[in-house]
């Protein structure tokens, strides 16, 4: 079992049931012949404080791999960065405890957000993956995010088809993973 666990980004936030990346991983998953279930455990709005309180509902689903996907709410509230590193890091060392093997989803944030602020954010992925030596996926939104035609109108959330190309870079991540 494959657990999504993240926020609106994983919970498919704005696109229509069965839309989000998590289900166009199922597919492809189906369509792959790869027995794997993919659970979805995304919720609209999570921080990273959020996603550790949540923890145990992850757990719940006694996953083999975990997608760990937060932090892009604690960006664009300006929370500070230790904080973020803190709850990441707690998740990654409480999901590999109970035997998960992480996936670590990377984020960046809008440039007002000021090269600093933004470089610090994006080293938390570098740094806890490279720490706990994960599959990190680099940017989540990689080929999304600068494209309005797959972006919703509020240019944070992919349009199901959108949907559909992260899911085929989480994909490519969890791929050497799926023995």
């Amino acid at each position: 079992m494959i657990v999504a666990f993240g926020d609106s980004l994983t919970a498919g936030f704005g696109a229509e049931p069965g839309n989000s990346f998590p289900d166009y991983l199922q597919k492809e998953m189906d369509r792959s012949g790869l027995r794997w279930r993919v659970v979805n455990a995304g919720v609209s709005g999570d921080t990273t404080t959020d996603g550790v309180n949540r923890l145990d509902e992850a757990l719940r689903e006694r996953p083999r791999i975990v997608i760990v996907e937060f932090g892009g709410n604690d960006g664009l509230r300006g929370l500070p960065i230790e904080t973020t590193r803190a709850n990441l890091d707690q998740m990654v060392t409480t999901l590999r405890r109970a035997g998960a093997t992480v996936v670590l989803a990377g984020m960046t944030l809008p440039p007002n957000y000021g090269p600093q602020y933004i470089r610090q954010f994006e080293n938390i992925y570098i740094d806890l993956a490279a720490k706990y030596k994960l599959a990190r996926i680099p940017f989540l939104l990689e080929g999304v995010a600068t494209r309005p035609n797959l972006m919703q109108r509020d240019g944070l959330h992919p349009t199901a088809q959108g949907n559909a190309m992260v899911a085929q870079t989480v994909f490519r991540a969890l791929k050497p993973l799926l023995k």
